[in-house]
């Protein structure tokens, strides 16, 4: 079952800085950070996660940067406030496996009330349905700040929020490109892969490729 990040006609579902590189929101009390390299189609993508806050997200995160399992697989899912069906403003840019299928054991929910992080503009994390069904296979980028998601937040009915374990450090403007490129729409639905139970207008019409991931 696809792990996504909010509520959408297809039932509950995965899923600050300038409009350049540099997240330029600092974390509190990060820790050491680590930091890793997408490399994609449209340009990299550079995340510092942080093992001592969020240990139990940024293992898995590194587990599949450093397996090489995002190699050739991609982003594919725009949420930006004209398609939100939930009209918050939320924006967030979602990856992944392209199959939208764990490659490790899902894991436990690490709650931004735990870490002290938070939905902030250029932070990562998990998708997930309820709490414990999260995994690196779908994570995200929020584009925009997006503090409904944090724990205690209103985007879903169990109020735990979604697990922050890391920050875009260079590489948002790729990611916001990524807003503007084009998606399926009702016109087009039909032709949606039967493994992407997605809202069609959230769906790229062409995943954005991953082509190679490492640490730096």
């Amino acid at each position: 079952m696809i792990r996504v990040l909010l509520a959408t006609s297809a039932g509950a579902l995965l899923l600050g800085c300038s409009s350049g590189n540099d997240s330029g929101q600092a974390f509190p009390n990060t820790g050491k950070g680590v930091t890793t390299v997408l490399e994609t189609e449209l340009g990299n993508i550079h995340i510092e996660v942080y093992p001592e806050k969020a240990p139990i997200s940024s293992k898995d995160f590194l587990y599949y940067i450093e397996e090489g399992i995002y190699q050739d697989q991609g982003f594919y899912r725009v949420v930006h406030p004209e398609n939100d069906p939930k009209k918050m403003g939320m924006s967030i840019v979602q990856g992944g496996t392209l199959d939208l299928r764990p490659y490790t054991a899902l894991i436990e929910h690490e709650s931004t009330e735990t870490t002290g992080f938070s939905n902030i503009k250029g932070s990562v994390a998990l998708a997930r349905n309820e709490p414990g069904t999260a995994s690196a296979a779908y994570f995200f980028v929020n584009v925009t700040d997006n503090p409904f998601l944090d724990h205690g937040g209103n985007r879903n009915q169990d109020g735990q929020g979604y697990a922050v374990f890391g920050r875009v450090t260079k590489g948002m403007g790729v990611l916001e490109k990524m807003q503007e490129l084009k998606t399926y729409s009702e016109d087009t639905k039909d032709q949606l892969p039967p493994e992407f139970p997605l809202e069609p207008n959230q769906t790229l019409f062409n995943p954005v490729f991953i082509k190679k991931t490492y640490r730096k």
